[in-house]
């Protein structure tokens, strides 16, 4: 299983409470840009609507511009292919719980891709801060252990 495009911004702003694999509907073209990597994530976010749920706001530019349809709009909403179960869920969670549906990740699953996608909550200023020195702290151990 190929990682191909990560929102490594979610990770550090958001605390995730589940996480969910989503089928994209997407077109031939929007495949191989994303199996190329040229995809962003940034600032992507799930919404539900009468009962669908859509992936908004991430961006899939053309993989090669001459062969795209002129009216190929690489931020459009794409529909997400879930379970009744897990919309429910979803939708529990971020209508009645206040919480976000966050795009994590492109990835493939044998032949075809798949979006991760996470219920979270947002982190406050203190926990980043937190995250952040944890992360010197591990970084700092790893030079020591290192050099011995």
């Amino acid at each position: 299983m190929a990682d191909y495009i990560q929102n490594k911004k979610a990770y550090f702003d958001y605390e995730f409470l589940e996480q969910y694999e989503a089928g994209v509907v997407l077109h031939g073209y929007e495949v191989k840009a994303i199996r190329a990597g040229k995809a962003s994530l940034n600032g992507a976010y799930v919404i539900i609507r009468g009962g669908e749920a859509f992936l908004v706001n991430a961006s899939v530019t053309a993989f090669q511009v001459a062969n795209t349809p002129k009216s190929y709009d690489p931020e459009r909403a794409r529909k997400l292919l879930l379970s009744r179960k897990q919309l429910d869920e979803l939708e529990t969670g971020s209508e009645k719980q206040g919480l976000t549906i966050v795009a994590l990740k492109w990835y493939n699953n044998k032949r075809t891709i798949k979006l991760g996608i996470a219920l979270a909550r947002g982190k406050k200023q203190a926990d980043k801060r937190q995250t952040l020195k944890d992360r010197d702290n591990k970084r700092e151990i790893d030079r020591i252990l290192k050099s011995q």
